[in-house]
Formats: C-alpha cells, structure tokens, sequence
C-alpha cells in the first residue's frame, strides 16, 4: 500500500494530521510545507498517482541555478494532507509547527514515471513563490549509512531564476493559506487544529469536557434502544461542572452505575464537620500527622471489566503528589520524596483555601489541562521547563499553562490516620472536605461498570483508567487492590547512553533506554529518537554530556545502528511506544516505535522496572480474595 509507511509512523488519535487515503484522482498540484520539528526544513510534496511524492529539503527550494539542494525522499502523504498547516503534538512522529509555503501546479516534462524510477525527474512548476523549470536528481554516491533516499533539487536556468535566492528569508515566511508567520502558527492555539477542519474548542473551563456527556448519552441510547436517558446530553444547568465531575457523571449514567450515595450529606460541610466525622469512621486511628508517605501503587492488568466491588476512575497523566495541610501550610510531595511547592504555587493555594479542614493529608494527581480538559504531559514539560533543561528542581517556565490539581484520596485528617478505613468511606469523606476552587477537583468514579468508563477514554484518547477496590485500605507500596489498565502503551526508562545523529541532527541521534530487572541489572530495551523538539534535542544534550562514563552501564552487549556513547544511568525518561516485542534468537524484549515524551524528575532511576500487565481476572480474584500482591 502506498500509505503504509505514513500510517505506521503515525498515531492519528494523536495528531491532527489527515488519516492515510488514497485520492481519486491527480489534479498535478504541488505543495511546499515549511516544517519546524526538530530541525528546520522544507517539504516539497507532488500529487502523483492519489498521493504526495514528498521530499524534505533542508534548506529549501531555491530558484537560483547555482543552488544544488538536498532532498531527501521520505514516505507518501495522502493528498488530503496539501492543505496541512497547524501543530503537531509533542510525542508524536514529525513534531513541531507546519505552515503552506507555497502551492501551485506541475507539469512534468517527460514521462513522469520514467523519470521518477531513472532518477532524472524533470518539471515546470506554477506557484505562487516558485515559478520555472526543476529537476530531482537522484545521487549516486552513498555516504556510509545512507539508505539509498538522497535526491538534490536544482532550477533549471531560464524563466524565474533569481540569484541568491533564499527560502529562509523573512519576506518569504508567510503562508500562502492564511498570510502567517511560522512564529504566529506555532503560539496560535487555534493552530493545533488542522485548518481545513472546524476551529479548535475554546479554552473556557466550562465548556471542557462536554464531548463527554454527549459520547456516553449517544452510546447509552443505542445500547438501550430507548430515549429514557437521552436527558444526559443537555447542558448543565446552574453551576458547571469540572472535567472531572462531568467524565464520571455521564459515565456513571451510562454504566446504569449510581454514585448518588456518596453524594455529600452535609452542605455545610466545615473544618468542625470533617473532626466529627472523622471520628465516626470503623478504621480510623488517632495518630500524628505523617511526616512522608510512600504513594500507594497500581499493579499492570491487561484490559477493563466490571466488578460491583471495585469503583473506576480516570487515570489522570501529571505528577503524583501527596499534599500535607497544617494550618494555612500546605507543603506538595512527589513520590520520591521532592518538594514540588515552590513549582506548584498555585496548586499549594488552592488546597490552602479550599479544603475544609484544618490539618489533612491528601493524595492526588498535578495535571496541567489542554484547551478539552485533557490531561496534557506535554504541557506539563513546558510548564515546568524540563523541555527545555532547566537544571534542579521543578521549576515555572510558562505560568500560562493551567495547572490544577485531582484529589483521589485523603491519608489522614484532623489527627486521625484513615489507612484502615475502607476506599469508599475515605472518597465520601474526601469529597465533603473538597470546597469549590477552579484549580481543586475530586477525582469522581463509577462503581461496578469498568468497561464503559475505558471506552470512554478510549474515544478520547486519554491514558487509561483505575480500578479500586471499594473496601481496600491505603497501603504504602504497589498492590493488586489498585489495578491499571492502560489505553496507550507508557513507562518510564532510564537513559543509559546515546547514538552518534545522523543526517542534519546536531549532539546526538537517540537515547539509549533500558529497565532493571528483578535482579538489578539494567536491560537494554530500546532507542528514541523522535518526539524531540529542537529545544528538547538542545536540552537532553546539555543534561547528557556531564553524565558520560567509558564504562556501559548495561548488562551485556548493546547492538544499535550507529555508535554508542555511554552515561551514568541517572535520567528517567517518559516514553510512549507500540508494543513489546521479541527480537532474535536471544528473545530479548524490545519497545516497538519508542517516541520520547519528556523527563521525569518524580522518579528515580531504579525504580524504573520492568512491569508486564497480568491477567486482568486473575488479578481481581487475588485482591478480592485477600492475597497478597
């Protein structure tokens, strides 16, 4: 298929970019993309035979005869991806901002598929900046790795030349679509949507997460066959509803789940309300506050299901922290242990105004939201800096990226640990003692309908979701009480080393990834080389070269297409892949399309461990029946 190699490299509940469809018919158009990913360049894209015949030219096109420039032939596009410009999310293939440079009409002057196949591709071109007689010559020498794709773009000299022509210049950077920069598409947030689609959603806090009450109420209805609750895709009335709220409510709707019991019995809840309650709990023990808790942690299952003694809720993709409440302070934990306060202010003043109590411990997720009320860890990268290597700790690169935080569990309160207290009874509480603030939420669930709530997610392109047993106590270590069941493949991988780039690619081509087994040994598992932006690229490098060492911190042998470069194995890396695969006679386990997400500084290098999900029911049936993890 035409299309294979666009489609594999592509993710597209991810991107924006067109799905992988043959035209119907050639109208001999032509279009140049000016495209900002990790390094700048140009591709130069021919309708041929129901697809884009693409190039990336570095240095783009020049209409000066004297000019011989590098194309490099890459994948097909669909024809539908001429009038592409926008964004392309960080994580994904090709990463960075596209504006239309220049379109226009070919003709080929020959035979076009002969000439393509020879190598000698010969065409006029009509366009709007690029006008006269061009040939695509195929190289013939072969620089030592060079897969056999490099063409060189040169003008024929006649009509159009121009000498010391240069497609970098400023006059030329505008679009011949809608007259911007690439500066003015990369910091528009309307531009994250292709441009021949609707606008993107506004950033309003209310009106996020609609598509959620409008997803569950059309697939209830046509389950049911009935319009009994068609009434949950109308808007709310009164006070909107948080993202979180609205996800689980509809989804509970859906599910025929019913969360109305842990609806809050008191309206007046007050700090005096949560000390009377507390004490009434079966479980609760007097104690002094914590001075640091080790997180509680889900064990990997390998799909959803419904369960009436398990509750579900979304997993949200951010910082896990733990919030300690005494007075008016408020101090943010990571679950190694750092202090995320000073990174989070805002965060730590929500919690300050708007828990109910006088002193808590609370768990929860630090989000940072995109413009639907999706979880965001590119965003949460740019917010605190670690796209761009800020050094220390977390830190506030851009205040503009909203932050908030999800509440899914209160540890102890008013002197009281409730680490025995059943997970229903702890939400219940927790839920009472949440006041209204735009940066504080409840982390809602549904009870019983598992299966409903990850299709949900699904549609929506969100991690996953969590599974938790009603009645389980908090316990400070990973357990089958807490399940995970992932949407996209995602794991943390401690970076041990790195590759010689290749081609235009400054510092370095990939990270080398690996995991500790159970034994402690670091195993290779992979290299990543895309996802990087130009400024990540430029970071990792700087947070790379002191880490260097003579010594491979691997066990065993590591085999990688170009040289290896060895650091101490001390950054952990957030990366999103395929599949795990087995390669060779060895069996050894690999990431299938690994792409880079960011850095993460909330987890320490050995704890990124191997973690197969399990059997889903076989799980279940331990944690229900007492079983230790």
């Amino acid at each position: 298929m035409a299309l294979e190699e666009y489609k594999q490299k592509r993710r597209f509940e991810d991107t924006p970019e067109p799905p992988p469809k043959l035209g119907k018919r050639d109208a001999h158009r032509f279009v140049v993309q000016k495209h900002h990913a990790s390094r700048l360049h140009y591709d130069f894209r021919l309708e041929m035979d129901g697809v884009l015949k693409s190039w990336a030219v570095p240095k783009g096109p020049s209409l000066d005869p004297d000019d011989k420039r590098l194309a490099m032939m890459v994948e097909d596009h669909p024809v539908s991806y001429f009038d592409f410009e926008g964004i392309i999310p960080e994580g994904n293939y090709g990463a960075g901002s596209v504006q239309v440079w220049d379109v226009g009409t070919w003709e080929p002057l020959g035979e076009a598929h002969a000439m393509l196949t020879k190598g000698d591709f010969k065409f006029r071109l009509k366009g709007r900046k690029l006008k006269g007689d061009f040939v695509l010559a195929r190289m013939r020498s072969r620089r030592p790795g060079s897969k056999g794709n490099e063409w060189l773009l040169i003008k024929h000299r006649g009509a159009g030349d121009v000498a010391g022509f240069d497609a970098g210049d400023r006059k030329l950077d505008w679009s011949v679509l809608t007259k911007r920069s690439l500066a003015e598409i990369a910091g528009d947030a309307r531009a994250r949507e292709w441009q021949s689609r609707k606008k993107a959603a506004p950033a309003s806090r209310g009106g996020k997460n609609a598509w959620l009450a409008d997803s569950v109420a059309k697939a209830d209805r046509k389950r049911r066959g009935t319009a009994e609750h068609a009434e949950i895709a109308e808007k709310p009335k009164g006070r909107k509803k948080t993202p979180s709220a609205r996800v689980v409510k509809a989804s509970a709707s859906a599910a025929e789940g019913d969360t109305r019991s842990l609806r809050p019995k008191q309206r007046n809840f007050s700090a005096s309300s949560a000390s009377s309650a507390v004490k009434t709990l079966k479980g609760a023990e007097r104690a002094p506050m914590p001075r640091a808790i080790t997180p509680m942690l889900a064990t990997l299952v390998d799909g959803p299901f419904d369960d009436e003694q398990w509750l579900f809720e979304i997993k949200w993709d951010g910082y896990r922290a733990v919030a300690y409440l005494d007075g008016g302070n408020v101090r943010l934990v990571s679950r190694n242990q750092n202090d995320f306060t000073a990174g989070f202010p805002e965060v730590a003043a929500a919690l300050a105004e708007g828990v109910r109590a006088k002193q808590a411990v609370l768990d929860g997720e630090i989000v940072a939201l995109d413009a639907e009320g999706r979880p965001s860890f590119s965003l949460m990268q740019q917010r605190t800096g670690m796209d761009t290597g800020r050094p220390g700790r977390i830190g506030i690169a851009r205040r503009d990226v909203p932050i908030v935080f999800y509440a899914f569990d209160v540890i102890w309160l008013e002197g009281y640990s409730l680490m025995q207290v059943g997970l229903e009874q702890r939400k219940e509480l927790l839920r009472q003692i949440l006041g209204k603030d735009e940066r504080l939420f409840f982390s809602d669930h549904v009870v019983g309908k598992g299966n409903a709530l990850f299709e949900l997610a699904r549609q929506r392109s969100l991690e996953g979701i969590l599974a938790k047993r009603r009645a389980s106590c908090y316990i400070q270590k990973r357990t089958r009480e807490w399940l995970k069941i992932k949407i996209t493949q995602r794991i943390e991988c401690v970076i041990g080393g790195y590759t010689d780039p290749k081609g235009s690619r400054e510092h370095f081509g990939s990270v080398i990834l690996g995991l500790y087994d159970d034994k402690g040994k670091l195993i290779h598992v992979g290299q990543a080389g895309s996802g990087f932006t130009e400024q990540s690229h430029a970071a990792m490098w700087k947070k790379l070269k002191p880490l260097e060492t003579a010594k491979n911190p691997y066990d065993g042998r590591v085999d990688t297409l170009r040289k290896n470069h060895w650091t101490k194995p001390q950054l952990v890396a957030e990366i999103k892949f395929i599949e795990w695969t087995h390669e060779g006679e060895t069996g050894q386990v690999k990431m299938r399309a690994p792409v880079y997400m960011g850095l993460r500084t909330d987890k320490k290098a050995q704890d990124c461990r191997f973690e197969r999900a399990r059997p889903v029911m076989k799980e279940v049936k331990k944690a229900e029946a007492g079983e230790e993890s």
